[in-house]
């Protein structure tokens, strides 16, 4: 059976598996993140906002298409 997956879903599941990955505390890091551990990414709540926004986006996108389409 073959499924149509959209280029937007896509990107949408992968900015959000990124944006959970830059909430991983991590010890080795230099840096506090913003929110006060360590973590992967320095910039823990900015990063994780403007990822889930760009899913947002993607999924935003992807109805819209879809909505012109059919």
């Amino acid at each position: 059976m073959k499924t149509n997956v959209s280029v937007h879903s896509i990107f949408a599941a992968t900015h959000l598996i990124l944006a959970l990955v830059t909430l991983i505390p991590l010890e080795s890091v230099s840096k506090a993140s913003m929110l006060g551990y360590k973590a992967l990414c320095s910039f823990t709540p900015i990063s994780t906002v403007i990822l889930v926004g760009m899913a947002g986006l993607h999924i935003f996108l992807h109805n819209r298409a879809a909505k012109v389409a059919g």
